[in-house]
């Protein structure tokens, strides 16, 4: 196997209520499959982090960056713009058109048989549910016993990494924390009451 490093995140923050105000595509139109406003400003940080090469060898900037079908699902849910919108100007700004949305919410199987053949670094946004329902079992962890088993719906603010060597088959997970906007967590996703 090729030396591969997958950087998944979740999508970034969406409509919670009065509490967030409406969702808003990026042309400011209201819509509640979109982010909110602190949901782009961590769209940015992301880029900023991820695209930059401020984010050091724990951030490494991909060469491939992966979101949910925004217009689609497999899943019989309403589809989400949150994770493409949550990735657009990173792809953009480490010169890919757009995030790559070859699949939709529930094609978590083939994502991951698809990413599995990739070399180098790439980074998946996804609706956390499914990440640790769907995504994560599916990957060959040599430390799975560290792996998250509930993502709490208040937490946008975690890296999951994983890290596989050149010959290699299992990868080495880590959970990151990098404290991006005021309020996040360098707590790991295990220590958060199950809110869902």
């Amino acid at each position: 196997m090729t030396a591969l490093t997958l950087l998944i995140i979740r999508h970034a923050e969406k409509p919670d209520g009065d509490a967030t105000g409406p969702g808003l595509t990026h042309k400011g139109k209201t819509d509640s499959k979109s982010l909110v406003i602190s949901g782009w400003e961590r769209a940015g940080a992301w880029t900023a982090l991820f695209g930059s090469g401020m984010g050091g060898s724990d951030y490494p900037t991909p060469q491939a960056v992966y979101a949910a079908d925004p217009d689609s699902t497999k899943d019989g849910s309403d589809p989400s713009r949150r994770p493409y919108e949550t990735v657009l100007e990173l792809a953009a700004r480490i010169g890919l058109s757009r995030p790559d949305t070859s699949f939709a919410k529930g094609q978590e199987a083939p994502l991951v048989d698809a990413l599995l053949r990739l070399s180098g670094t790439v980074l998946v946004a996804w609706e956390h549910k499914a990440i640790i329902s769907d995504i994560l079992p599916r990957l060959p962890v040599s430390n799975a016993g560290q792996l998250p088993t509930h993502w709490s719906g208040k937490r946008f603010d975690v890296v999951l990494r994983f890290d596989r060597a050149a010959g290699a088959t299992d990868f080495e997970f880590a959970e990151l924390y990098p404290c991006l906007m005021p309020g996040d967590s360098n707590k790991p996703l295990k220590s958060d009451p199950s809110d869902e």
